[in-house]
Formats: structure tokens, sequence, C-alpha cells
């Protein structure tokens, strides 16, 4: 079977779970992973090395490596007893480590995936330091990233400084010869916009003739998208990428358990609704499947689900 095409835009631990599922099946990937992270060990080794930070690249490739878990393991490991290594993660280091050598942040990413065995290419949404900024409704702008969700006022926009950064080549070029684009899952402002304002990223997938799923949040998130519905989270990628250009939004079916919601509700977070109307008058087809699961009483994404999903919907449209 011919493998496809897909692109998958974003960041967090959104993006890492999908990824888990999609990397069991005949898709070709191609992660475009957000670097504004200026927070934790990513922001430190970004300040001392003046590299982009490689934290939610990290977790990328290890979500699509196909190592040992234990090599995994000790690539994701954080080092705690230390008052140096403190908070540092061996993954961060190592790619940091490898940027040095190489001169390069890109390259050194592509080293890293050989040398474990990563499904696909992962690619950075810029090769360079880049900063986010957001206006608030009351005009305040917050810069940085890791402060943006903690102002707890609601965000009007996010930019980037500087605001001309250019992608790498790698990225269009996957976008151009994509069968299916993903966006998301992942945090609205801070990890799906901020490769969307990459200009040429966002002016290429909107030209794209590949299919293009949204998939959809399942929480909303304090400081970021409070009381957001899903079209709320589909109106504020349009508004920042200039244009409709979505065809489909994949939601959660499932109601979630009751104190589930209740914990989620300390936290100032809640399931995302799904406004049918209002999906429907932005002319997106609605893919409701189950795609939930809890951990540790978490709600995570259900990476096999949507991979399998995903593989008969890929099908359905290339037939």
């Amino acid at each position: 079977m011919e493998k496809i095409n897909i692109v998958v835009i974003g960041g967090g631990t959104g993006l890492s779970t999908v990824l888990r599922g999609l990397k069991l099946y005949p898709f070709h990937i191609t992660a475009i992973v957000t670097v504004t992270d200026d927070g934790g060990s990513s922001g430190r080794l970004r300040d001392d090395y003046d590299i982009p930070p490689p934290g939610d690249i990290r977790n990328v490739i290890a979500a699509l490596s196909d190592t040992e878990p234990l090599v995994e393991q000790m690539f994701q490991y954080r080092f705690s007893n230390s008052k140096d290594l403190g908070g540092h993660s061996l993954g961060n280091l190592m790619i940091t480590a490898l940027t040095d050598i190489i001169g390069d942040f890109s390259s050194a990413i592509a080293e890293m995936s050989k040398v474990l065995k990563v499904h696909g290419k992962v690619i950075p949404s810029a090769n360079r330091q880049v900063n986010l900024h957001a206006e608030l409704w009351d005009g305040e702008i917050i810069k940085g990233e890791s402060k943006i969700p903690l102002s707890n006022k609601r965000i009007k926009r996010v930019f980037l400084v500087p605001e001309d950064v250019k992608p790498l080549p790698e990225a269009i070029s996957a976008i151009k010869n994509a069968d299916l684009i993903l966006i998301g899952p992942g945090s609205l402002y801070t990890s799906i916009i901020p490769n969307l304002i990459v200009k040429e990223i966002g002016e290429t997938v909107v030209q794209s003739k590949a299919r293009k799923i949204y998939i959809c949040n399942l929480m909303t998130q304090q400081g970021e998208t409070n009381q957001y519905k899903a079209a709320d989270h589909v109106k504020a990628i349009y508004e920042h990428v200039g244009k409709p250009f979505l065809d489909a939004i994949l939601v959660n079916s499932n109601d979630l358990p009751s104190p589930i919601k209740a914990n989620y509700k300390e936290q100032n977070a809640e399931p995302v609704k799904v406004d049918v109307e209002e999906l429907e008058k932005l002319g997106l087809e609605i893919i409701k499947k189950d795609i939930a699961t809890i951990k540790n009483g978490v709600v995570r994404h259900e990476g096999e689900a949507i991979a399998e999903w995903l593989l008969d919907y890929s099908l359905k449209i290339k037939n």
C-alpha cells in the first residue's frame, strides 16, 4: 500500500499523543513543530545558546521514535538532584549539544532523528530564535509564550517577534506534497497558531490542495481558551491566517465522567462544547468520534483511535 503523506502542525503534549498513534499506520509523517517556548529547561537553553527551544521538538522525536523503551526513557529523563542540571531533560541537552557541534538547529534535529529511528520528519516552524507576544482585548501586550496564559485575560491576537520569520524549505515542500494536513491538537494560541503565523507556512497551508482537518481540543485551557466552543477555536485560527481554509473538524463524541469534569472545573477548564450550527455556518464537515482517553485523571486524545479513523478517511477521499 502506498503511504499517505500527512503533515501535522502543532506542538505540546497534544501533538505528541496523536503522533504516537499515527506512526503505527502507513502514513509518511511530517511534523511541523512550534519553537516559541521560553520557560523551563527549553527557555534556559534557548537563552544560554541562542537557539530555538528544544522541548516540543524533543517530545515529538520521542513520540515518533522506534527505539527500545529504555532509550526513549533515557532521552526523556529529567534531572532533579542537581543545582546546575535541575529541570533539564537529557534530550534537550543532546539536541543543544548537537546544534552547537553542527552549527544548525534543524540539522541537529535531523541527526537526532536518525539516532532515534524516527518515523518521518520533524521540522521546526523556524530555524532561529523567535518570541511569541500576545495582544489582549484591553490593549495590554504580553511578551513571552510562558507568560501569556498567566494574564487570565481574553487574547485578541498573538504575533511573532521578529515577524518576518522564514520557514525551512522542507516544511513548505512537505505542505505542498501533503495528501492530508492536520492542525492540532494543542494549546490554541501558544502551540498551534504560532506555526500558522509564520507567513509562508500559513499561506502554503491555505493554498494546498490537501484535505485540511482541525483536531479540536478536548478541554478548554485556563488563560487561553476559557469558555471557547469548537467554532471559537476555528475562528481564532482563521483570524490569524487571514481566511478560511479548513475542510473538516474532528471532535470528541463521548461525554466525560462527572468526577473528571469536576476536577477540571477546579482548574477553570471544561470540555469544549461542539456548537454544531456555528461549525456548519463555517462550512466544515463535522466528524464526531470517540477520541478521548483518561490516564491518571488527565484527559488526552487517543492517538491510535485517531490514526485508525484517519486511515479509513484518507482512503475514502483518495478513491
